[in-house]
C-alpha cells in the first residue's frame, strides 16, 4: 500500500467508525450527541495516528499483500491494534467522561469489542474490493 492509499484507508475507516461510535455512545450512555461526538473525534484522531504507525509495522512484518492474510493474521492484527488503542484511549475517556476506573474499563472493553469486529470486517472488505480494483486496472483494454 502506498502512503497515499494508507491515508485514504485510514480516513475511510475512521469516518465510518466515527458515525457508528457516536451513535453507539449516545445509545449506551444517554449523553448528548455533542459531547459524545467530541469524544469520538478525539478518539478518532488518536486512532488515525496509531493506525498509520501500527499498520506500517504490521505490513512490514507480515508482508504487504493484505489480501492473502489468514483469519489468524487478521485476528492478531485486530487484537494488537485494539490493545494499543486501549492503552492510548483509556486516559482520554476517563478524563472526558469523568468516570471511575471500573466504568471506563467497562466502556473501553465495549469499544474494543465493537472495534475488533468492525476492524476485521472493514479490512477484509477493503482488501477484497482493493484486490478486485487492482485486477480490473491491470487488465489490458480491448
Amino acid at each position: 500500500m502506498t502512503h497515499k492509499e494508507r491515508i485514504f484507508h485510514m480516513v475511510l475507516f475512521e469516518a465510518l467508525a466515527l458515525v457508528l461510535l457516536t451513535l453507539f455512545a449516545i445509545f449506551i450512555t444517554g449523553k448528548e450527541a455533542l459531547s459524545m461526538g467530541g469524544l469520538a473525534v478525539c478518539l478518532s484522531l488518536i486512532a488515525m495516528a496509531w493506525s498509520y504507525l501500527f499498520n506500517l509495522g504490521y505490513d512490514h512484518y507480515f508482508g504487504a499483500d493484505r489480501s492473502c492474510r489468514s483469519l489468524t493474521e487478521r485476528l492478531l492484527h485486530g487484537l494488537g491494534f485494539e490493545f494499543g488503542m486501549v492503552v492510548l484511549s483509556f486516559p482520554v475517556i476517563m478524563y472526558v467522561m469523568q468516570l471511575d476506573l471500573l466504568s471506563v474499563l467497562l466502556m473501553d472493553i465495549g469499544f474494543v469489542a465493537f472495534f475488533l469486529v468492525y476492524a476485521i470486517l472493514f479490512n477484509w472488505a477493503y482488501d477484497m474490493i482493493r484486490k478486485q480494483l487492482v485486477q480490473w486496472q491491470a487488465k489490458p483494454a480491448g
